[in-house]
């Protein structure tokens, strides 16, 4: 029929593009959190509603056009909280984030566009089996787990994790280091890792090449997902992991149990914050201080002050290049 199908980045790790497959529209009792599906854009999109592919290039889709995306659920703060038990008789399906989570959206936040409307044409198919993101995941030989590890944390979502980690990153080349970076929470986007990547990191990973299209699912098999990750990272050999672990350790995003199958390991935790008086909440769910406070609300000297007052907790702005001298002496201190 001549409609242009477009791979969402929740399939970089399979081999959808190269691989024939077929598409069957199945029952809903057959739907699994992680199938690959199918489904046509019917309705024009609104501005900034983009479609991110297995590049990490955004691509802005049109009415007709079809997505190749992982059935999945997401409860952002922010953002949109949906999923695919959701999807109801007129199969109607929304992308909720731009690198095809698809459900169906049960709430938006205010500020949030719209996102791209779907209706469902099928799971993609071999042979008579659906083909999910499992599928695509490699063996990993067990193996212990023994990387020196630096973990940003969050008090919430966009508060300054993924621009921490570039700066550390960058920090940890400077000193000579190969380093691993990693996200192992949170609704999977590519471009989170690809700027741990553009920072320097020697290699990449998050909780999508553990099959994974979120990590709000059932905590038994998230922890055996993780477990994976780390053997995979293990692989790598490299000196130091940067780990984000996502928002709130109180969000459903298996926040608490990533940090304590790393916990380990951290010679080092940065809480990224919203606001100052976000990291005394924080640090109250956590049970334990972070060792730097970073993120947007230690983007002033009164910010870095009030943190300081409130929580007795060092805070630094990362983003400012003339810190960097600290920061790097933080790092060799924890890391010695």
């Amino acid at each position: 029929m001549g409609e242009k199908t477009f791979f969402a980045s929740l399939t970089r790790i399979a081999d959808l593009e190269k691989v024939p497959y077929r598409i069957q529209a199945l029952d809903r009792d057959e739907w699994e959190t992680g199938d690959y599906v199918l489904g046509t854009i019917d309705r024009e999109p609104v501005a900034g509603a983009m479609l991110e592919l297995p590049s990490g290039r955004l691509l802005a889709p049109q009415v007709g056009d079809q997505v190749v995306g992982a059935l999945g659920f997401r409860f952002a703060t922010l953002g949109i909280t949906g999923d695919w038990q959701a999807v109801e008789a007129d199969m109607r399906m929304e992308m909720m984030t731009a690198a095809g989570l698809i459900g169906r959206a049960r709430s938006r936040h205010v500020n949030y566009p719209s996102p791209l409307s779907l209706t469902y044409r099928g799971h993609l198919n071999r042979g008579g089996r659906k083909l999910t993101m499992s599928a695509f995941v490699p063996q990993c030989p067990m193996r212990d787990f023994d990387m020196p590890t630096v973990l940003l944390v969050g008090s919430s979502m966009s508060a300054g994790k993924t621009t921490s980690a570039r700066v550390i990153i960058r920090t940890l080349k400077e000193m000579g280091l190969a380093v691993i970076g990693a996200k192992f929470t949170g609704a999977g986007r590519y471009r989170d890792i690809q700027s741990m990547e553009d920072a320097g990191a020697d290699r990449i990973y998050d909780f999508v090449d553990a099959g994974l299209p979120s990590t709000v699912h059932p905590e038994g098999d998230f922890r055996a997902r993780m477990q994976h990750l780390l053997c995979r990272i293990s692989e790598e050999g490299g000196d130091v992991l940067v780990a984000e672990a996502g928002a709130s350790p109180l969000e459903p995003y298996n926040g608490a149990a990533a940090i304590e199958i790393l916990s380990p390991h951290v010679r080092a935790m940065v809480l990224c914050a919203s606001d100052p008086y976000s990291v005394v909440g924080v640090q109250n769910a956590f049970g334990k201080p972070p060792d730097l406070v970073a993120g947007i609300a230690a983007s002033t000297d009164a910010g870095v002050a009030l943190i300081e007052r409130l929580a007795q907790i060092p805070a630094l702005n990362l983003v400012d290049s003339s810190h960097r001298k600290e920061l790097r002496q933080f790092l060799l201190d924890r890391l010695e």
